[in-house]
C-alpha cells in the first residue's frame, strides 16, 4: 500500500513538496554552515587568520561596500561579491566581541557613497558618464573623542586577485590592530625606486615589490656607505651588494652578530643591473663594470658561500621566452619557473607556494665544518648544470644554451638557503675606527637568494592601470616569497598562511609536460633544417664561384642540388607537423580519458556504491527477519 502510494501522482508531488522545504529550511537556517572539501581549504579561514583574530584586543569597525543594484547585470561579480560577504561573515562570527560588520550598499548621489569615496574606496564607472560601482572593504579602529581614528582600506576587490582574498582582509585587520609596523632596512646597488632604462631608453618606475613590502613595513632606505644600521631596524634587507666598502661590510656584519634578522640576493649575472653603476663606490664607476654581487668574507664566516662566475641552467624547470615577433618562443635554460616540488615545503616561508620565477641565477652551497645550520630552501632539478656567467653577455637567443645539458651529472644545486646558529665575525678584530665590536653570536638567522632578478616586475607581475591606480597581477608567487620570508625574519608569521592558500585554477602538469616533450624534439629538427640548409648553400656558392660569369645562370648540377635541398625540406617540414599533430594527438587522447572518468566512470562508480549500499542494507534487513 505504501509503495503504491508513493508511486502514484500524489504521492510525488508530496516528495517534490518536501524536497522544495527542505531546500528553503536549509538555506534559512544553514546560511553560514559550509562543507570544504577543497584540497587547499580554500574556502576556510586559514590557521594564521585564525591565530590574527585570537589575537585581537582591540574592537574594530568593518564596513562592506557594495553597489548591488548596479551590479544586478553583472552575474560574475554579484557571485564574487557574495563570495566576499560569506569570508566577512567568518570573521565577525569568529571575535564578535572584537568584529562589528556593516554592509552597506551605497546608491548613487548618496551620501553613502560620498562616504565611500572619503573613506578611500575606488568607484568603477559602468559607462560613459555613469555610475560608479562599489566594491571594497573600510576597516577603522575608534578612537577617543577628540582624536582621529584609524582607518584603512581596500579600495576595490579584483577578481582576478582572488587568491589573495584572504591575505587582504586579514591584512587590513593586522595593520588596524597593530598600526605600529616594523622598520625594513633596504640596502640596495639596484635602481628599485625608479630610474632610467638603458635597454629600452625610458624612464621606469618603482618596481612593484616595493608597494607589496610597504604594506606590511615602514622602509627605510640606506646608502650602500652606511657605516652603522641604525637600531630601530629590525630586518635588513641586502639586493644585489656588489663592491661594498669595508665598513659597510662591517656594519652588516655586526648587525646580524647581535640578533638582526637578514634577507639577502645576490647573483652571479643580475641582468637587472643596468650598466650605469653608483657613482662614489669603488668598481662599479668603470668602464665594463660587473654584473655579479657578493659577499665572499661575510658568507665564509656564515659557512655558506656563492660559487663565482657560474649560473645554473636547468632544462627541468626553462621558461619559454619570445625571441621575436616572427620566430616562435624557445626554451631558456637559465631563466627557470620553480615548481613547488622545488621549494622547502616543510618551511614556513614556503609552505603551499606554487612556483617562484628566477633569471640566471647562481648556486650556494654550505661550507665543510661551518657551525651555522644550512638549508636550503629552493633547489634546482638533478638535470642542472652550471654554465659561464660570461655566457650571458649580450646574449639574444638562449638556443644555443639547450646544447650540451644532456650531459647533466645528476646533482641539485640550491638557489636559496636559510642559515641558523652560532657563528664568529669575519672581522675578529675590527677594522679602523671600529676595534670593540662584536667577535662572535650564539645565534643567527638570516635567507640568502642567489637571485636578485626574481624581484623584477617582469618575472612575477603585469602591472595594469585601474582608473588611475596600478593593480598588480601576480602570475607567480615571487613577491609572496619575499613578504613571506621577511613576516618570519621579523617574527610575525601569522600572515604567511593566509597569504599562501593557493590558487584558484590547477595547471594541466601531464599536458605542460607532453609540450615540454614535443618541444625539445622540434628543437632537434629545426636544427637539422638549419646544418642542411647551410649546408646546401655553402655547395650553391662553391658552384657559382666555380663558372664565373655565369652566375645568375643555373646549371643541371646546381638544379639538381636545388631539388634536392627543396625535397629535404619538405621532408623536414613534414617531420616538423607530425611531430606537432602527435603533441596535439596525445593531448586530445588524454582530454578525452579525462571526460570519460567524468563524464561515464565517476557517475558509474557513484551508482555501484548507491547499489552496493542497497544490497548490504537489505542482505542485514533479511538476515534479521530470518533471526526473528
Amino acid at each position: 500500500m505504501l509503495k503504491r502510494t508513493l508511486y502514484s501522482g500524489a504521492g510525488l508531488l508530496a516528495i517534490a513538496l518536501a524536497f522544495l522545504a527542505v531546500n528553503i529550511l536549509s538555506g534559512l537556517l544553514f546560511t553560514q554552515s559550509r562543507l570544504d572539501l577543497t584540497e587547499q581549504k580554500l574556502y576556510s579561514l586559514s590557521e594564521g587568520t585564525q591565530r590574527i583574530l585570537k589575537e585581537l584586543k582591540t574592537p574594530l569597525e568593518l564596513e562592506f561596500f557594495f553597489s548591488d543594484e548596479l551590479a544586478r547585470e553583472l552575474p560574475a561579480v554579484r557571485l564574487y561579491a557574495q563570495r566576499v560577504q560569506e569570508l566577512l561573515n567568518s570573521y565577525a562570527r569568529m571575535a564578535p566581541q572584537y568584529i562589528r560588520l556593516k554592509v552597506t550598499d551605497p546608491k548613487p548621489f548618496s551620501g553613502e557613497e560620498d562616504r565611500a569615496s572619503e573613506l578611500g574606496l575606488q568607484g568603477a564607472p559602468l559607462q560613459q558618464g555613469g555610475d560608479s560601482l562599489y566594491f571594497g572593504l573600510s576597516g577603522r579602529v575608534k578612537a577617543e573623542e577628540g582624536a582621529q581614528a584609524l582607518s584603512e582600506a581596500i579600495p576595490f576587490f579584483q577578481q582576478s586577485r582572488e587568491e589573495l582574498l584572504e591575505y587582504e582582509i586579514s591584512r587590513l585587520i593586522q595593520n588596524l590592530a597593530n598600526p605600529e609596523r616594523p622598520v625594513l632596512g633596504l640596502l640596495s646597488t639596484l635602481s628599485m625606486d625608479g630610474g632610467f632604462d638603458m635597454r629600452t631608453q625610458q624612464p621606469t618606475g618603482p618596481w612593484m615589490l616595493l608597494e607589496e613590502i610597504r604594506q606590511r613595513f615602514r622602509i627605510q632606505a640606506l646608502p650602500p656607505q652606511i657605516e652603522q644600521i641604525p637600531a630601530e631596524v629590525s630586518v635588513l634587507m641586502l639586493v644585489h651588494p656588489k663592491a661594498l666598502p669595508e665598513s659597510t661590510l662591517y656594519a652588516i656584519d655586526q648587525f646580524v652578530l647581535r640578533g638582526g634578522k637578514l634577507l639577502a640576493f645576490v647573483d652571479p649575472y643580475s641582468e637587472a643591473d643596468d650598466d650605469m653603476g653608483l657613482p662614489g663606490l669603488p668598481g662599479l664607476e668603470s668602464e665594463n663594470p660587473s654584473h655579479a654581487s657578493s659577499m665572499p668574507a661575510l658568507f665564509k664566516a656564515w659557512g655558506l658561500r656563492l660559487i663565482p662566475e657560474q649560473v645554473v641552467a636547468d632544462p627541468s624547470h626553462a621558461l619559454s621566452v619570445a625571441v621575436d615577433e616572427q620566430s616562435r618562443p624557445v626554451r631558456h635554460p637559465a631563466w627557470l619557473s620553480m615548481p613547488a616540488q622545488t621549494l622547502n615545503q616543510q618551511d614556513v616561508i614556503s609552505t603551499e607556494l606554487e612556483n617562484l620565477t628566477l633569471a640566471t641565477a647562481g648556486a650556494l652551497e654550505p661550507l665543510a665544518g661551518a657551525s651555522t645550520r644550512f638549508t636550503p630552501l629552493l633547489q634546482s632539478s638533478n638535470a642542472a648544470l652550471l654554465l659561464d656567467a660570461q655566457r650571458f653577455v649580450g646574449l639574444e637567443n638562449p638556443k644555443g644554451l639547450l646544447r650540451g645539458l644532456q650531459h647533466a651529472e645528476g646533482k641539485t644545486y640550491t638557489l636559496a638557503a636559510r642559515l641558523q646558529g652560532p657563528a664568529q665575525s669575519a672581522f675578529p678584530n675590527g677594522i679602523e675606527g671600529h676595534k670593540d665590536g662584536l667577535t662572535s653570536a650564539s645565534a643567527i638567522n638570516l635567507i640568502v637568494m642567489a637571485d636578485t632578478d626574481v624581484l623584477t616586475d617582469r618575472l612575477w607581475v603585469q602591472v595594469q592601470d585601474f582608473f588611475g591606480q596600478s593593480v598588480p597581477h601576480p602570475w607567480a608567487d615571487n613577491a609572496s616569497w619575499v613578504i613571506n620570508a621577511l613576516d618570519n625574519l621579523s617574527g610575525s608569521d601569522a600572515l604567511i598562511s593566509v597569504r599562501s592558500r593557493g590558487r584558484y585554477s590547477r595547471p594541466f602538469t601531464r599536458v605542460q609536460a607532453l609540450q615540454r616533450t614535443a618541444e625539445a624534439q622540434l628543437l632537434e629538427q629545426e636544427e637539422r633544417l638549419q646544418q642542411r640548409l647551410t649546408e646546401t648553400e655553402r655547395q650553391l656558392a662553391e658552384l657559382q664561384n666555380n663558372e664565373p660569369g655565369h652566375a645568375l645562370e643555373m646549371s643541371p648540377e646546381q638544379q639538381r642540388t636545388l631539388q634536392q635541398f627543396l625535397h629535404e625540406k619538405l621532408a623536414i617540414r613534414k617531420e616538423l607537423r607530425d611531430v606537432r599533430y602527435q603533441l596535439n594527438a596525445d593531448i586530445d587522447a588524454l582530454g578525452t580519458r579525462l571526460r570519460l572518468v567524468n563524464i561515464l566512470l565517476m557517475p558509474l562508480l557513484l551508482t555501484l556504491g548507491v547499489l552496493v549500499w542497497l544490497w548490504q542494507r537489505r542482505r542485514k534487513s533479511a538476515a534479521l527477519k530470518y533471526a526473528r
